[in-house]
């Protein structure tokens, strides 16, 4: 009696592992920043993630302050054993203000991008950074928009077959689902085929508890390709952003669960991973009030950890790295 009892125990205890990783999500979930001091810090350390998030301005090779800035990202990633998302964006984030790049232009910047950055160890990267967006020139440059796409997956694919590519990159704002429909209306059968990877910022989304913006993009999507996959390339709770969110360190952490929700909803329709952006808080409530910048940091800018860091951590625990 005894010795099966003490059989059954030891078999109990050795399953238990083995079922706690079975209920894991497998959506894989990371930390983005452009700071490559965030692989040195504890907290960073402590979440295990594998896979984070990086974007240059498309001029990148041009500027070489830039790229040793990328290239020192990139390589601490590395060594730190996360993969990173190299994703191309504009050279002025302020809004109407970025110069339209010619698809020639395009074509040569990126062709360089991808040799520079592929033996670095880059495998994941990224047209262009949230096209739907007025910081962006691409939004309402859609014809610029698919021809970026076409030139970033031929570089990348010609280098590394296996190597993934966000073809589109979009924003849960209103008339999100018209740009969609215009970028697909411009590419062909094949080409459509071609664009495996979805990319969505859905702040509004998870910080205005819904998920309106999210569903529409990937029912947008899916009416032109039902195989398309879906990356949250940027996502988050804000501490704060303007008028609309005053620095709150209450409301972030409490908002952070709707990112989670999200994939966990979506993980049926095509959800495979989750990029927080970022990790470096840049304010406090004395600093910016009333009218704070963007900021969805998960620890302060004096690297102690924000309310919202212990939620992140434990919801983590049920998703993949």
């Amino acid at each position: 009696m005894r010795r099966t009892l003490l059989i059954s125990l030891l078999a109990l205890l050795t399953l238990a592992p083995v079922s706690v990783a079975a209920a894991r999500s497998p959506v894989r979930v990371g930390v983005s920043d452009q700071s490559p001091a965030m692989f040195a810090s504890p907290y960073f350390q402590q979440l295990k993630v594998k896979l984070t998030r990086y974007f240059v301005a498309s001029d990148v090779m041009q500027d070489a302050a830039e790229r040793a800035k990328a290239r020192a990202f990139v390589t601490a990633a590395r060594n730190a054993g996360v993969s990173t998302l190299l994703h191309i964006s504009t050279t002025d984030l302020r809004n109407n203000r970025g110069k339209v790049v010619s698809p020639a232009s395009y074509r040569r910047n990126v062709g360089r991008i991808v040799a520079y950055f592929r033996p670095l160890g880059v495998r994941d990267f990224g047209a262009w950074n949230e096209v739907n967006h007025k910081s962006q020139e691409t939004w309402n440059h859609v014809g610029n928009a698919v021809s970026y796409f076409k030139s970033l997956y031929s570089a990348v694919h010609r280098r590394c077959p296996t190597c993934a590519v966000v073809g589109l990159d979009v924003l849960d704002q209103a008339g999100v689902d018209r740009y969609i429909r215009s970028f697909y209306a411009r590419l062909s059968r094949t080409w459509r085929t071609r664009l495996k990877v979805v990319g969505i910022h859905n702040y509004s989304d998870v910080n205005r508890n819904r998920s309106t913006g999210t569903a529409k993009i990937i029912n947008t999507v899916r009416r032109y390709n039902r195989r398309a996959k879906f990356w949250f390339t940027e996502t988050g709770a804000v501490a704060s952003f303007g008028a609309s969110f005053p620095f709150s360190e209450t409301r972030q952490a409490s908002r952070m669960k709707n990112m989670f929700s999200l994939a966990g909803r979506f993980r049926s329709r095509g959800v495979q991973r989750v990029y927080q952006y970022n990790f470096f808080g840049v304010t406090n409530a004395a600093s910016c009030s009333p009218a704070c910048p963007f900021d969805a940091g998960l620890i302060r800018s004096d690297g102690t950890p924000r309310p919202v860091y212990a939620v992140f951590k434990a919801k983590l625990a049920a998703y993949s790295r």
